[in-house]
């Protein structure tokens, strides 16, 4: 048999979901299968950066059109749901592959319907949420996931109490630093050694205040994407020479443990605080809500205990199956 041709496609909101399954792309990769990249929304300049030219179906952003509009569902964010379905068909269906791994709702819809075997990859879970709509909303999409997929990796570092039933936990899923297809370069020499990394979401705010109080305390930070910050293939190096990194979002908690670096989150979306609610009790992490709580936590917060990236855990899995 050839080698495998596999679909991976990202959730179009926010870019840590592109970097996510950038890294589970290329654990394929170095297997000899040939990837083949979607998803759309801000992370696609990520996918560009790392020499691949990804499909972008319609994008839907319900973080906006709930958390932040009106409250509801309505408006673009529900036809926009149909409309994307219907495109990552249609692009399956011209890529033809043998297998279609996702951490997006719609393509793990899109897969039964273009008759692609379907593999979920995703730290989605009710426990994340608060919210009663959201809560059970994320319950039936994830048993209905489960019962679509021949497997949902479900990569987390906190205890396993919260895991939804049917799901196989793997480790945390970060891009390592050889990742670059455009001649890029793993070697860290160059990089500096970074005190605190800043890492904000597309939802954080607060940054210049936060910037200026870690600043009076003596500390040096660095702001991924200021005015200063030039797009890399992959965060990790930076995260691995990093003292400690503050960050929002979901991968880059990820990232901080696969390299052992410590981390304080601050949260600000529902999904965000969900995460910190987990990592309560995680020995290397820490979740601040304020700016002065984040200074107090930078200069406290341990390393934690490096673990293992868990894309080759994927890749190995779906690979073994395929051929």
């Amino acid at each position: 048999m050839s080698d495998p041709a596999v679909a991976v496609v990202h959730y179009p909101e926010g870019a840590g979901h592109a970097t996510r399954m950038l890294a589970v792309a290329r654990g394929f990769e170095r297997r000899g299968a040939a990837v083949s990249m979607a998803g759309g929304g801000p992370g696609t300049r990520f996918l560009r950066r790392n020499g691949y030219d990804p499909y972008e179906p319609t994008v839907v952003d319900f973080i906006d059109s709930y958390q932040y509009d009106d409250g509801t569902l309505l408006g673009d964010s529900v036809p926009n749901a149909a409309r994307r379905v219907r495109d990552i068909v249609q692009w399956l269906r011209r890529e033809d592959p043998d297998a279609l791994v996702t951490d997006d709702m719609f393509a793990a819809m899109a897969a039964p319907l273009a008759s692609v075997p379907l593999y979920v990859l995703t730290h989605n879970a009710p426990a994340l949420y608060d919210d009663p709509l959201e809560r059970v909303a994320t319950d039936g999409l994830t048993r209905l996931q489960v019962g679509l997929s021949r497997a949902f990796f479900y990569p987390a570092v906190w205890p396993t109490g919260h895991d939804p039933r049917g799901v196989e936990r793997i480790g945390p899923v970060a891009l390592p630093a050889d990742v670059a297809s455009d001649g890029g370069s793993s070697d860290t020499t160059t990089l500096g050694d970074p005190d605190v990394l800043l890492v904000p979401s597309a939802y954080s705010d607060d940054q210049g205040a936060l910037v200026d109080r870690l600043e009076a305390a003596g500390r040096d930070v660095t702001s991924v994407g200021d005015a200063d910050w030039e797009t890399v293939p992959s965060l990790l190096p930076h995260v691995e020479r990093a003292n400690v990194v503050v960050c929002s979002g979901y991968s880059t908690v990820m990232e901080a443990a696969v390299a052992g670096t410590a981390c304080v989150v601050r949260p600000f979306t529902d999904e965000q605080y969900g995460v910190g609610r987990l990592l309560d009790s995680v020995h290397g992490f820490c979740v601040a809500h304020s700016v002065g709580g984040v200074a107090r936590a930078v200069e406290t917060t341990p390393d934690p205990t490096p673990f293992e990236n868990g894309i080759d855990a994927v890749a190995d899995r779906v690979l073994s199956e395929l051929r």
